[in-house]
């Protein structure tokens, strides 16, 4: 079975945001660090959408 889409790009993402999240901590930026959390929240759930069409797919 094949991975839903929506579970990649929701990954992508959210390490994405990681990214983000560290470098605003490493220069003090805020408005990055929160962009990177954003991101974060939004990958997570890109990829708990993916979940469950995946889990629908399988029924």
């Amino acid at each position: 079975m094949a991975v839903d889409k929506d579970r990649v790009e929701g990954s992508a993402t959210n390490l994405g945001g990681k990214i983000k999240e560290g470098a605003g901590n490493l220069t003090g930026d805020e408005k990055l660090k929160n962009e990177g959390i954003v991101d974060q929240v939004k990958g997570k759930v890109q990829n708990a959408v993916g979940s469950v069409k995946d889990a629908l797919k399988g029924k």
